[in-house]
């Protein structure tokens, strides 16, 4: 059983290598194309759809870079609760930003971290949550930890046991998606030495814990 994993793995991680690779010049071309459409709806629904693609093109270039060992981390000491709140800004999803106050009284927590990489990590579960739980949507500092929290039917019970898999969202009621944003923040996770725990909420919504090193 190991040993079938294994293989599904690194067949897995070879597809998603080859087709990232073998979209990214078609995607190009279709961007100059629409460049030469007068301007217009038909413009404007062409520029939205290539836009999508190129996307899924850049969101499978950067899983295939870390399932290569090919990125490397550039570590900075960075206030988390700042890092955080413009990661979330800049997704611009109504969400909602909570930090926890130490017990010495308010405080801001300083981590050494890559903060480029972490506020990838921020807007993916963001976004992860609003497409595919409901609101209201919470995000929580408390010292080296963000709680990510939706209000929405939960985690899929296969995706809570084996762990996310790229192109497959789980259960219907989670919504529809290409299943790469948890792909993508639990590879930037390891790269940084966090841990990225996915769970469910007993009283409803599904739940992401991303634990800084300290």
């Amino acid at each position: 059983m190991a040993d079938s994993l294994s293989r599904q793995l690194r067949t897995e991680r070879r597809f998603t290598a080859d087709v990232a690779h073998e979209l990214r010049t078609p995607v190009g071309g279709l961007l100059a194309t629409a460049d030469l459409l007068p301007p217009g709806e038909t413009e404007d629904l062409l520029r939205a759809r290539v836009r999508d693609l190129r996307g899924l093109v850049e969101d499978l270039l950067e899983i295939s870079r870390l399932d290569a060992g090919a990125e490397q981390p550039v570590h900075a000491h960075v206030p988390l609760d700042a890092v955080v709140s413009e990661a979330v800004a800049r997704t611009g999803l109504d969400t909602a930003v909570t930090v926890a106050e130490a017990q010495t009284g308010p405080t801001t927590e300083t981590v050494e971290t890559d903060p480029c990489r972490l506020e990838r990590i921020i807007s993916n579960l963001v976004g992860n949550a609003h497409r595919h739980g409901a609101a209201p949507v919470q995000v929580t500092v408390d010292g080296p930890t963000v709680v990510v929290r939706d209000h929405g039917p939960g985690f899929p019970p296969d995706l809570l046991r084996d762990g996310p898999r790229r192109f497959y969202t789980g259960a219907t009621e989670r919504g529809t998606g290409h299943g790469l944003g948890l792909t993508i923040a639990l590879g930037q996770a390891r790269l940084l030495g966090a841990q990225l725990l996915l769970d469910n909420a007993p009283d409803g919504g599904a739940v992401a814990t991303l634990r800084l090193p300290d």
